[in-house]
């Protein structure tokens, strides 16, 4: 145990949250709440209405804070030298809310900033009213004590010769891809994880005679609710009609979840001349390694059906797979009850490989047997001659 204020610095700056314990009549209250350091002064979060908030009112409240950060579980031979690696800071004193306006809006824009770097200048900051129903309580770091364990394992030495497996499991947090909510257009900030850039898992804008392939976002909810709003579009997808604009913007923002986690490239189909959206359409079971990827999902309104939107968006598929991405295999699935989607591939140039059985569960709980085709990139040059032409003709 130890006071070195630059690894109880480092400890407060890496934790996002803390643990403040303080007596309430005599009993005592423990609450996790969020915290900020500022040079040696700690902020904490509270509302004005909780029991931390109003047991600080006038002179303070006595509070002690501890943060623990988890780095491994050390496994020893014997049970009793079974450990933990970690790093953990007790602060104790009094913490005192901020009365000062400016002040209390600083210490809320460094939390903010502490979620991310420039965070405070792309959020809308407190209001009066905000202001007025938050506590934020400041907490001079006098008081501090770090605790830390690192390093192995310590058996006993007459316990060494044991059979039984020894050593640490390092654990860390690890942040996961940013889920944006429904009606967010913007992009992801630069301050948060992205997915790996491969062009494999990149939705690139491209462009046809008949249809613009644009990366699917929350801006094409109202066009896609318009133009797919009939329930024989929907017949054989896994997935059934959204019936709301909220139920469609739902779709899209699992689409594009799935796009940030590489499983899935979509694209909204448009009118190259209007901007008007036609359907979607997507990339799936991208296997870079393998040099192979599945075109699916794709949904086109029924107006646009029979016409060269669904050959033309699909040769671009194609040309970007094999000619850009370099795929050797480019395959579908279909419903085996969709003929029409089965002969709309085998027009494309690609050749029925074989039925998986059971494949996937239907919207109404029966199981579907799935027909798949593939294109390999041997059979592409013909296959493309020939579209090219049926899109020149149309």
């Amino acid at each position: 145990m130890r006071y070195e204020r630059g690894s109880a610095h480092a400890i407060l700056d890496e934790a996002y949250d803390c643990t403040v314990a303080f007596v309430v009549d005599g009993e005592p209250r423990v609450l996790p709440t969020m915290h900020v350091r500022v040079g040696d002064t700690l902020y904490l979060h509270a509302s004005t209405g909780g029991r931390l908030g109003l047991t600080a009112r006038a002179d303070g409240v006595r509070v002690c804070v501890s943060v623990t950060l988890l780095d491994g579980l050390v496994y020893a031979r014997s049970q009793f030298h079974h450990s933990a690696n970690y790093r953990s800071l007790v602060a104790h004193g009094v913490a005192k809310p901020i009365g000062d306006e400016s002040e209390k809006k600083a210490a809320m824009s460094a939390l903010v900033e502490k979620l991310g770097a420039g965070r405070a200048a792309e959020s809308r900051p407190p209001t009066s009213r905000e202001l007025a129903t938050t506590v934020v309580l400041s907490l001079p770091l006098t008081e501090v004590s770090v605790r830390l364990r690192e390093g192995g394992v310590v058996d006993d030495p007459e316990d060494l010769p044991l059979p039984h497996w020894a050593g640490v499991l390092p654990l860390q947090r690890v942040a996961g891809l940013p889920q944006p909510d429904t009606g967010v257009e913007s992009a992801i900030p630069s301050y948060l994880p992205h997915a790996p850039h491969s062009p494999w898992t990149t939705a690139v804008p491209m462009r046809g005679k008949h249809v613009s392939l644009e990366p699917l976002s929350p801006a094409h909810v109202d066009g896609l609710m318009a133009a797919l709003a009939d329930d024989e579009v929907w017949q054989f997808l896994p997935t059934p009609r959204p019936s709301t604009r909220e139920a469609m913007a739902e779709h899209v923002t699992l689409a594009t979840r799935h796009q940030w986690s590489g499983e899935r490239v979509t694209w909204a189909q448009c009118d190259p001349a209007t901007g008007k959206v036609m359907g979607m359409t997507s990339y799936h079971d991208v296997d870079e390694k393998g040099g192979a990827l599945a075109i699916g999902h794709t949904i086109l309104g029924r107006r646009w059906w029979r016409t060269g939107v669904n050959t033309e968006a699909k040769l671009l598929l194609l040309e970007r797979a094999f000619e850009v991405l370099g795929a050797g295999r480019v395959f579908w699935y279909t419903d085996i009850r969709n003929e029409r989607s089965q002969q709309a591939i085998a027009r494309l140039g690609a050749s029925r490989d074989g039925l998986i059985r059971r494949h996937r569960l239907r919207p109404d709980g029966t199981w579907r047997d799935t027909v798949l085709f593939a294109m390999t990139v041997d059979e592409w040059p013909a296959a493309k001659e020939r579209l090219q032409a049926r899109v020149a003709a149309g």
